[in-house]
């Protein structure tokens, strides 16, 4: 198949699809994985498309790899967080080990801990230090510590998280679709927090409306894959079994 007869049939499918995988085009096009990445790329500097971690997106699908500071985010949609992180913390049971992940607003759920018996695994030093100081027993995964979002990630951080079976499990996500599920800007981190999820009876991702219908560079799981506490449902997701509406 010649070159600009795959370019074609690629953008007729983002047309279509508004986003598709490298795995997709390979056997769709029926070329090898380098062919496929090759063609994304030149697309993708012919303004085309939009390249993104694992194949490529329409240019109207916005994607962003924009990853804000804890600072930058724990100011934005604060009373709808705190009210999220409160129901989510009800969930905890003394019997439970849980998993919780770096962030906002899972960091807002300490708030409403105090007396908690529960024991906890995070990969925020933040959050330990603070549920240390409450005197609740907390284990802190080791590795690579990311400034940006205070997250430790890397291989060392999976090995230990992989030690462990959580009963449940509340992380944060940058944005929601459907069809790209629970996405955030950076690799290391998607692949810790797929890791972790993997390891969780139960899964939560506590996000506050305005991640619906945004999509970051990497998904780390899929849009059925938890359960999703939020503080009111768009119009759109209505439909959706998994989605919790928090009051």
């Amino acid at each position: 198949m010649l070159t600009e007869q795959r370019f074609d049939i690629i953008l007729k499918l983002l047309e279509e699809k508004k986003s598709v995988t490298v795995t997709e085009l390979r056997e769709l096009l029926d070329a090898s994985e380098s062919t496929v990445r090759r063609d994304i790329t030149a697309l993708d500097k012919a303004g085309k498309l939009t390249k993104v971690f694992g194949g490529a997106v329409a240019l109207n699908h916005k994607v962003t790899a924009y990853e804000p500071t804890v600072a930058q985010k724990s100011e934005l949609n604060k009373e709808e967080k705190k009210k999220i992180a409160k129901y989510a913390a009800s969930l905890i049971t003394p019997d439970d080990f849980v998993y919780l992940d770096a962030g906002t607003t899972t960091g807002l759920m300490l708030e409403y801990l105090a007396g908690v018996r529960a024991a906890f695994v995070t990969n925020a030093v933040s959050h330990a230090q603070t549920l240390a100081k409450m005197g609740i027993r907390v284990y802190l995964i080791g590795g690579e510590l990311k400034s940006s979002t205070e997250a430790v990630v890397g291989s060392q951080a999976m090995q230990m998280i992989q030690m462990y079976h959580f009963t449940k499990g509340f992380f944060g996500t940058n944005g929601i679709t459907r069809r790209e599920g629970f996405t955030t800007p950076d690799t290391s981190e998607a692949i810790v927090k797929s890791t972790a999820m993997k390891q969780c009876k139960d899964v939560y991702i506590l996000t506050d409306k305005s991640k619906f219908g945004e999509v970051s560079s990497v998904t780390f799981g899929g849009f059925t894959d938890g359960k999703i506490l939020t503080e009111e449902i768009p119009e759109e997701y209505q439909d959706s079994k998994n989605i919790l509406e928090v009051k």
